[in-house]
């Protein structure tokens, strides 16, 4: 079974700016409410601690699957073993050729327990996410 969740906002700034805060993970504790941290591991691992919206706060290790510069980042987090829970989230950035760009954020679950999720506070999350980085990458 798989479920999709997908939010989108536009953010009048380039594609380059926001990505630059996008991939500015250290900054995440001070600006960001649902990724509040984001490490990089060796070997294309990252630990990422996610604090949903009335939720607690998780921490996952998912692997790097695409890293495209000013347009997409993507990884994939398992729960467990893959297969049993697995999310592949995604950051995508297009250019709408205005001087705006739409910051797209999405994740697919897959697995054994992937139809018991409740996608409630994580699209919450995403929604304040994607409002922070507008306001910040809109700032200037």
């Amino acid at each position: 079974m798989a479920k999709e969740i997908r939010t989108e906002i536009i953010i009048h700034a380039r594609a380059e700016k926001v990505w630059v805060i996008l991939t500015d993970f250290e900054n995440y504790p001070n600006w960001n409410p649902f990724i509040t941290s984001v490490e990089p591991e060796e070997g294309n691992k990252i630990t990422v601690k996610l604090t949903p919206p009335g939720g607690k706060t998780m921490t996952f290790k998912p692997t790097i699957l695409t890293r495209q510069e000013n347009q997409k980042l993507k990884w994939l987090g398992t729960v467990l073993f893959k297969g049993l829970f697995d999310g592949e989230h995604t950051f995508e950035l297009r250019e709408n050729k205005n001087g705006t760009v739409t910051f797209v954020q999405s994740e697919q679950f897959k697995g054994i327990f992937a139809g018991l999720f409740n996608p409630e506070k994580t699209i919450n999350g995403f929604n304040e996410m994607n409002k922070k980085l507008k306001e910040l990458a809109e700032r200037e």
